[in-house]
């Protein structure tokens, strides 16, 4: 009889094939290193843009001597309307709309809080109270700029809103000429704001409702008036 024990010299010449993967494995490999290509990609992306959206807020500062046709105050945050009724007072504008306003709450109210003249007010502020959020607020400072015929606008609001605030005032009026007047929020103002939790929630909320708001003026998709009585209209 013959030897039949395997030469160990000779190696088995399938083994020095390549190994071939089904086609449907292979791609779904492909596949899956592409996905995970772009979704390192994509937090790359958003992470840069919330970097370079912190340095533009928090790099922004006021006009020395702003002036325009009329001054438009966004409600809510830290001494936004008093800035306001301060840089109507030097005579930066004609005219001041505080946009977005309780109903609730009343001229008289808001005059007290801020120490301001009643002649100033009865002559050259007017209060909104339609808007409900910074959509609104838009929409309702652009009705006050056509019925006033002015193409001019300084827009108050705290820094960290400044961007949204803007982005939705030219989407909504974009021949008007926006000036940004930020107040600087109190967590803000040091330059260590990002190892504060309650600054950084601020920022990374806004930097969230930027991006949708971005995507919507483009796509259009989700986009509403943002004002009371066109909501009352529609719900009834």
């Amino acid at each position: 009889m013959g030897d039949t024990t395997p030469n160990p010299i000779h190696q088995d010449p399938g083994l020095d094939r390549p190994v071939v993967l089904p086609p449907r494995r292979g791609l779904i490999r492909r596949l899956l290193r592409w996905g995970g290509f772009a979704c390192v990609l994509a937090i790359a992306l958003v992470f840069g843009g919330f970097l370079r959206f912190a340095d533009s807020v928090t790099t922004l500062k006021p006009p020395a001597e702003p002036k325009a046709d009329a001054i438009v105050v966004l409600t809510g945050g830290y001494q936004r309307i008093d800035q306001a009724v301060e840089l109507l007072q030097k005579g930066a504008g004609k005219r001041l709309l505080i946009s977005g306003v309780h109903p609730t709450t009343t001229p008289r109210q808001i005059r007290r809080m801020t120490q301001g003249s009643a002649d100033l007010f009865s002559c050259c502020v007017d209060i909104g109270h339609d808007a409900i959020d910074t959509i609104g607020n838009a929409e309702e400072a652009s009705n006050w700029i056509h019925a006033n015929g002015y193409r001019s606008v300084i827009v108050v609001t705290n820094n960290y809103h400044m961007p949204r605030s803007l982005a939705e005032l030219s989407y909504v009026d974009p021949d008007i000429e926006f000036i940004p007047y930020p107040v600087v929020n109190s967590d803000l103002k040091t330059r260590n704001w990002f190892t504060d939790p309650n600054a950084m929630r601020v920022m990374l909320a806004e930097y969230v409702k930027v991006l949708l708001a971005g995507a919507r003026n483009i796509t259009g998709f989700g986009r509403h008036t943002g004002l009371r009585s066109t909501s009352v209209s529609t719900a009834d």
